[in-house]
């Protein structure tokens, strides 16, 4: 099957062998079992995040970071700071956030290696995790990393541990708790509120510093883990034309986003010459973080 996108193709090669199990040896996002230690924290992690992401807290944040004035440095810079960093509301992996960056990449360049923007997508797509970091932020994981959902509208069943959500202030809010809440259909997703976490901050990143990556790769960045719309298909009647474009192409990368995860590491220095030729095209030396 091939899908024409902005000029570009979507070739479902069919050639990326989806793992049976994660790096633990259970499901790929099983978030029911609860038999180890790993996945009570991750339920305690989506308890705290749906209680606290509220509407006027994402406006507060995206106020805060839109002054990208937390640091200035290059996209590989930010690559290694990753390395201090694990996800908690991960269950499938618990190693450095640079190896799944490169992972990622890694197996989508493989099966697309005419797609170099798709390349840097892949690798660049949770930098914006330095959130937890002190010097941006040092934000808790509930304000940085899980599945993403859109605020200012009712909470959809099909988002995980969707029961906690009843504790969260918006869950009563007559202007909030409808189907389209202050929305109305097709508006298009850019017009809508999002939990605040990595993926929001490292699209506000890459716009705001005049990145080159086609709107496919920013919607990428900026959706990866509104695992609602594009593993459940919830919320597509905010989605206009272009979103449901731009949409193929997450639906291409999540495949790789979620199944790459491996305990076997890429060697950094071997492909960092590659992704440091796709940096220096797509964005500036320097970027205001």
């Amino acid at each position: 099957m091939t899908i024409q996108l902005e000029g570009k193709k979507i070739q479902d090669q069919d050639q990326f062998m989806v793992p049976q199990t994660n790096a633990f040896g259970h499901d790929f996002r099983d978030y029911n079992n609860a038999q180890s230690e790993r996945q009570k924290g991750v339920e305690k992690f989506y308890k705290t995040q749906h209680i606290n992401q509220t509407y006027d807290f994402v406006k507060k944040m995206r106020e805060d970071y839109t002054k990208l004035d937390k640091a200035k440095m290059s996209i590989w810079e930010c690559c290694e700071l990753l390395n201090d960093v694990v996800d908690d509301s991960d269950p499938d992996l618990d190693e450095p956030q640079i190896q799944h960056l490169l992972q990622s990449a890694e197996a989508i360049r493989k099966d697309y290696p005419n797609e170099d923007w798709l390349h840097l997508t892949a690798l660049i797509h949770d930098l914006g995790k330095i959130l937890v970091l002190p010097k941006f932020g040092g934000l808790p994981q509930w304000a940085v990393v899980g599945d993403t959902f859109p605020l200012g509208c009712s909470f959809d069943e099909s988002n995980i541990h969707h029961k906690y959500f009843k504790e969260n202030q918006d869950f009563n809010n007559s202007i909030y708790n409808t189907k389209n809440g202050i929305y109305y259909d097709f508006i298009g997703l850019e017009n809508v509120m999002m939990s605040w976490g990595h993926d929001d901050y490292m699209y506000m990143v890459a716009k705001e510093n005049g990145t080159t990556l086609p709107s496919a790769g920013l919607f990428i960045i900026r959706y990866h883990s509104f695992y609602p719309l594009h593993k459940n298909g919830a919320y597509k009647h905010l989605m206009n034309d272009e979103d449901e474009e731009n949409l193929k192409w997450l639906h291409v990368f999540n495949k790789y986003d979620l199944y790459s995860k491996s305990k076997v590491h890429v060697n950094v220095e071997e492909v960092k010459p590659y992704y440091m030729s796709l940096i220096e095209k797509y964005f500036p030396a320097k970027l205001r973080w």
